[in-house]
């Protein structure tokens, strides 16, 4: 049992890394605090992001193939199927925000041009929209816990 616990506390404190990046890289993409600091630092933020989901999905396949249930009652479980599909249109949404931040760093360079409002604003939706369905994956995982909506 304590190494189950050890696989649920390495899976959340991930999921927490994941929650913390995300909530910077919300923070930092605004136009009222953009500067040069601030496009360099969104690249290294959503690449901890990066990640940090990544440490997640190992985690959760971690909890999969040696937790107490075994893989096969987990794979045989919707709810974990859909935690898996939001984690990947998370990672999706992520991936596309880092080429964003990427180009702006080649324009910073390049010449000095900072991101203006609105590509920060639709940067930062994306960002917000990767947050949003974050909240859906915790709640998928305490209903698998606790047998709701299981097979």
């Amino acid at each position: 049992m304590t190494f189950e616990a050890l696989l649920a506390y390495a899976h959340i404190m991930a999921f927490l890394m994941l929650a913390t990046f995300l909530t910077s890289e919300t923070a930092l993409c605004r136009p009222d605090w953009i500067n040069p600091a601030v496009v360099r630092r969104l690249g290294w933020v959503n690449l901890l992001s990066l990640v940090s989901g990544g440490l997640v999905l190992a985690s959760g396949l971690a909890r999969i193939a040696w937790g107490v249930k075994g893989s096969a009652w987990y794979w045989a479980q919707p709810l974990l199927h859909a935690k898996i599909t939001l984690w990947a249109v998370m990672l999706v949404l992520s991936f596309l925000a880092g080429r964003r931040y990427r180009a702006w760093r080649r324009a910073l360079d390049a010449g000095g041009a900072l991101p203006d409002a609105q590509a920060l604003k639709g940067t930062r939706r994306l960002v917000m929209w990767t947050a949003h369905l974050m909240v859906l994956v915790p709640l998928l995982a305490v209903f698998l816990a606790r047998g709701v909506g299981t097979r």
